[in-house]
């Protein structure tokens, strides 16, 4: 495995301050600056993005109470099944390499997902076709506040998510509206993630998260900036050590987004590496990440601003929903 190259200009710092704004001539300089770094490493940094510090806050304190109760109360809300993105998920329940087809252990890492917390009555939301990207929600007793404050977490991730796809059409010479009605039920979760110490050590090969790339259309993380931390893969096989600043989220391209630009866009091999030894005792990190999906009959297929000339689509088309399952059901094959 290549080692680490240390923190380069290669994952940029994108402002979105003027563009949420409305400044002149903001959606055009942001929307150059995210296509070039969609283009070469499929990883940036925001920052002006508008969700409250004390927001973040607040939701890593609930996640931390929920993590340190007992396993047998974690487990009352214990996933349903392997495809389900709800619920607890213990550690060594997952193998996110595997969602690529490699061979690897299970991930050191336990996790609660939440999908979407609006969805309503409509057939849409209810039908065979739903499920389970409309699944219900399984909330902790404990503790009490998680569930408003995650509630709302959501809410302000759904709202940047789609603040974002206007800024990434805009990058993409297409109408700033034109992800909108492609967006508009996006079945999308929540993955509060608890990195453990790793004070008796992983298995021989065993990651924090093994390497992978995400299954929708981008994904925003804040994390915790401890050891042991999210490495991005180069082009020349090295990896970068990602560290977090506190005011700032990371934003990956996922797999969505790559198809529909075909590959102009990349959706970049990433993991969470493992504290060195001398570190681990304090290497405990919470992580939030929110993962966008568009909705879930969005077919995807090469944008009319991606194909050259005499060029032809490198991907089939398939819909959001079908492409997300085929993932969870390979990173869950136990």
């Amino acid at each position: 495995m290549p080692d680490t190259a240390p923190l380069a200009a290669a994952v940029p710092t994108i402002d979105l301050a003027g563009f949420l704004a409305g400044r002149p001539g903001a959606a055009t300089a942001a929307g150059r600056a995210v296509d070039r770094a969609c283009r070469e490493v499929g990883f940036l940094t925001i920052v002006g993005h508008g969700v409250p510090a004390a927001l973040v806050d607040a939701t890593r304190a609930q996640a931390r109470a929920f993590f340190d109760l007992p396993r047998d109360e974690k487990a009352k809300v214990a996933r349903a099944a392997p495809a389900f993105n709800r619920g607890w998920g213990a550690v060594g329940e997952e193998s996110l390499a595997k969602s690529l087809g490699a061979a690897a252990p299970p991930d050191y890492k336990e996790y609660l997902g939440i999908g979407p917390v609006d969805a309503g009555d409509d057939p849409y939301f209810t039908q065979p076709a739903a499920f389970p990207h409309f699944a219900a929600n399984r909330w902790p007793e404990r503790p009490a506040e998680l569930r408003p404050v995650f509630t709302e977490y959501f809410r302000a991730m759904e709202r940047l998510a789609s603040d974002l796809m206007r800024l990434f059409a805009v990058a993409l010479d297409l109408p700033e509206g034109f992800f909108a009605d492609k967006i508009d039920r996006q079945c999308g979760s929540l993955r509060v993630i608890n990195y453990p110490a790793q004070e008796a050590g992983p298995a021989d090969g065993q990651l924090r998260a093994g390497a992978h790339t995400d299954y929708g259309s981008l994904t925003i993380l804040h994390a915790e900036d401890r050891p042991g931390g999210l490495q991005v893969r180069c082009t020349d096989g090295s990896w970068i050590d990602v560290r977090p600043r506190p005011e700032s989220f990371v934003v990956n391209i996922g797999d969505l987004m790559a198809m529909w630009t075909n590959d102009r866009w990349v959706s970049t091999l990433h993991r969470v590496g493992n504290p060195a030894r001398a570190d681990a005792a304090a290497s405990r990190r919470i992580s939030l990440v929110f993962f966008h999906q568009p909705n879930y009959d969005a077919v995807i297929e090469c944008l009319p601003s991606c194909l050259a000339p005499g060029a032809a689509p490198r991907h089939p088309p398939i819909t959001s929903g079908a492409h997300r399952l085929l993932k969870l059901n390979r990173a869950n094959a136990y």
